[in-house]
């Protein structure tokens, strides 16, 4: 049972797995539903970061051993479901999500033997390398200020020079405010 908190938010972990080349790991939902990082619920009583191992290898097949834990967040980022995500008929409510996101690098250059079988209901069909900020622009727009706050956050562990410049999208995507520039 995953845990939801009094205010009606799932505790989560993120997970964002860098190549040693600065590139993201993305999957494809199953069903071509678009691109995200994976991430996955806490079990109650679950320590967060044995959540982050458990969901690494059920969503992608990777053990413990293959990567090194970069950065972690240093609170919960939110981000509420729109209201025709919201499951009325279960309890407690669960509004939406509050989440730690980790940055993972991978311990060996090679791409690793990704697999998404793990679990009886997979969560991805394909993955990708993606440059720094895609993920914003591929994920579902809901989510698209959590990514934008743990790419922030994160991003200048992997990058203590500076974060990557923003892509040529960046001003003309809607999407992401000024503000959180």
């Amino acid at each position: 049972m995953d845990q939801i908190d009094q205010d009606g938010f799932r505790a989560n972990v993120g997970i964002i797995l860098m190549h040693d080349d600065g590139r993201l790991f993305l999957g494809r939902r199953i069903g071509n539903r678009g691109w995200q990082f994976p991430q996955g619920g806490v079990r109650r009583g679950e320590p967060v970061e044995q959540a982050l191992f458990r969901e690494l290898k059920e969503e992608i097949g990777l053990d413990p051993s293959q990567v090194a834990v970069a950065a972690s967040t240093r609170h919960w980022l939110r981000y509420r479901l729109p209201a025709r995500f919201v499951r009325r008929d279960q309890a407690p409510l669960c509004i939406g999500q509050k989440q730690r996101w980790y940055l993972l690098r991978l311990r060996s250059d090679d791409d690793p033997q990704f697999r998404f079988d793990h679990t009886p209901e997979p969560e991805f069909d394909q993955w990708r390398w993606a440059d720094f900020w895609d993920p914003v622009r591929e994920v579902i727009p809901f989510k698209r200020p959590v990514y934008l706050k743990a790419l922030h956050e994160l991003g200048s562990s992997a990058f203590p020079a500076g974060l990557p410049p923003y892509p040529q999208w960046w001003p003309a995507d809607p999407s992401v405010s000024a503000a959180a520039r």
